[in-house]
């Protein structure tokens, strides 16, 4: 770039800080390089003097002084279609506007990557980048084995906002489960106290006095929403907070653990057997999702079921097609 250029900043920069703007238009200029050219008034914003943490607004222009080919040189765009991950992601998603991506996480599929950890969402987004190379960024989790819905922001002023609203706590989560018994009372709240603790090779969340070392508090509105005799019940849970297997653990304490739940349910321990017909897996399900968006609207979207949950709920005889999904949110006691 041989001379002097302006470029105006696009609506999904709003707020973003100068050094970082530069950073993703201009990757390779070192940021020693970039002080300097904003210290002698060679960057300039809106033809103003600016700072390196100066934070810029949608439609100001950025006055960019002549730099060298190798410091212009731009990040590359990621493939659209790396390995069919597009395709693949593509058919989970059941809302999607200019801002947000709303996937139906399959059961089994994790959200991030980890110890032995291949095949996971965070490194599928890499081929839904955008036109200018911007990939989708994660805002809150699912554990590998629940499904349902999964929240992705498309632009850094999108995965803002909505970081935002999941740590204010103004999204409405809500959750099924099919849990073992009949919870008593049938609507009610969990509040204790959630740490890590080592179980054989391994760790697992437990409930703990409050002041024990990592304790951190949890609470969950629970609902009966049907019940098949004494044996078993279909639940509608809503989290306060976000604790790591929260809601396994609450439900597991509670004495109703979720069925097939693989690190809080040990059939030996409960002596139980499941009948035949039950689909396997993990039965908890991100069922609705309710948030306010960025323009003022408000956000609500439902996942179906995974099909090892459409198995039980037809064995078990509970009909979500009568069900109400507006009243679908246990009430807060």
């Amino acid at each position: 770039m041989s001379g002097v250029d302006h470029r105006v900043v696009a609506r999904d920069e709003d707020g973003m800080r100068l050094d970082r703007w530069f950073s993703l238009h201009f990757p390779q200029l070192g940021f020693g390089r970039l002080q300097k050219m904003i210290r002698t008034g060679q960057v300039r914003v809106d033809r103003g003097r600016v700072k390196t943490n100066t934070r810029l607004g949608a439609g100001q222009t950025v006055r960019i002084p002549p730099m060298g080919k190798d410091e212009v040189v731009k990040k590359p765009k990621a493939s659209r279609h790396d390995g069919g991950d597009a395709e693949f992601l593509g058919r989970l998603v059941i809302y999607e506007d200019d801002e947000v991506l709303v996937f139906n996480k399959p059961h089994g599929l994790a959200v991030q990557g980890g110890s032995g950890t291949r095949r996971h969402i965070d490194g599928m987004l890499a081929s839904l980048a955008g036109k200018k190379g911007e990939v989708p960024r994660l805002v809150h989790r699912l554990d590998r084995d629940t499904s349902g819905c999964l929240l992705v922001a498309k632009t850094r002023a999108s995965a803002s906002h909505f970081g935002s609203v999941f740590r204010s706590r103004s999204a409405r989560k809500i959750y099924w489960a099919i849990v073992s018994g009949v919870p008593s009372p049938e609507q009610g709240s969990i509040s204790c106290f959630l740490a890590r603790r080592p179980t054989g090779d391994a760790e697992q969340m437990a409930v703990v006095e409050k002041g024990s070392e990592g304790a951190r508090h949890s609470m969950t509105h629970y609902s009966v929403i049907d019940n098949a005799g004494r044996e078993f019940s279909w639940v509608s849970l809503k989290p306060v907070t976000g604790r790591t297997h929260q809601l396994r653990v609450h439900m597991m304490n509670l004495g109703n653990p979720i069925l097939d739940d693989p690190r809080y349910f040990n059939r030996e321990n409960w002596n139980w057997q499941p009948p035949k017909g039950l689909g396997k897996g993990l039965h908890l399900h991100a069922r609705r999702l309710v948030l306010p968006l960025r323009n003022g609207r408000r956000l609500d979207v439902s996942a179906p079921l995974p099909e090892h949950m459409k198995k039980s709920f037809d064995m078990l005889g509970f009909d979500v097609r009568r069900y109400d999904t507006d009243s679908d949110e246990p009430e807060e006691s």
